[in-house]
């Protein structure tokens, strides 16, 4: 049996496979100055995507830019701080309007800063929801309104949109409130033909998480809790992220991929 139906004559032939090319396809990317952003801006660049890329300095992203332009791919740098509400829709607009449409958004601006729970105040708490969360929502409904069917959007979530880690409780929260985003909006706007998934990095060394590689101690305990035996690299990551906003998902919706080196399924 096959599928609790008779197995077919016809097996798929290879020109019947999902394409992961994104060649064509109008993207942009949030907090794309550095680390992860950065990583996966230059990624779907190298896949074929035109990408629009955003930040809270245009200084900042040049290096990006740069790069993308280097693959021979359109690029258009934005200001853009996802914490600032009131400018989120003109900059999605400007990247939508240059590129004649939009058919990609990753979801990665984000902040973090760790600190104990009882010392959290509301500045700091609202500091880093609003950057992880509310931007993050508002920069997909602006999004969402200008794309169409076969579309796809990626929040980038965290390890702790699923376990909890100690002293990172706005960030922690920001992160779980992330993945029911998606969630909701796979359900939502599937009858739209876009699809919303989350990519969740596991341990990667960037300028975001720098202070916790200078702790060696905690470097090797952390280690110790990987099967794959090493942090990651950001290449680790584009890989993922090509198959989510490709053709080659596009019967995955609603998901979250974890690119951990095995931590999530060893606790």
């Amino acid at each position: 049996m096959y599928g609790g139906r008779e197995r077919p004559d016809t097996v798929m032939q290879p020109s019947f496979l999902p394409s992961f090319s994104l060649q064509g396809r109008k993207a942009l990317v949030t907090g794309a100055s550095r680390g992860i952003g950065e990583a996966l801006a230059v990624g779907l660049a190298a896949f074929g995507a035109d990408v629009a890329i955003a930040g809270r300095s245009l200084d900042r992203l040049e290096r990006c830019r740069s790069a993308i332009e280097a693959q021979g791919r359109h690029c258009l740098a934005v200001e853009l701080d996802v914490a600032v509400t009131r400018r989120i829709e003109p900059a999605v607009a400007m990247a939508a309007d240059a590129f004649g449409g939009l058919d990609i958004l990753i979801n990665n601006a984000g902040m973090e800063q760790i600190a104990p729970s009882l010392d959290v105040g509301e500045e700091l708490w609202d500091r880093i929801v609003d950057t992880n969360l509310k931007g993050a929502f508002f920069v997909a409904q602006a999004a969402g309104r200008r794309m169409g069917k076969g579309s796809a959007i990626l929040n980038i979530c965290s390890l702790t949109s699923e376990v909890g880690v100690p002293t990172a409780a706005p960030y922690g929260s920001s992160k779980s409130g992330l993945l029911g985003l998606t969630r909701t909006l796979a359900v939502e706007w599937a009858s739209r033909g876009i699809r919303v998934n989350a990519l969740g990095p596991g341990y990667f060394r960037t300028e975001l998480t720098e202070t916790f590689y200078r702790d060696e101690g905690w470097q090797q305990r952390m280690l110790d809790r990987i099967p794959a035996g090493r942090f990651g690299a950001l290449d680790d990551l584009v890989g993922a992220a090509v198959f989510l906003c490709s053709d080659a998902a596009r019967y995955v919706t609603g998901q979250i991929l974890y690119v951990d080196g095995g931590y999530m399924a060893s606790i």
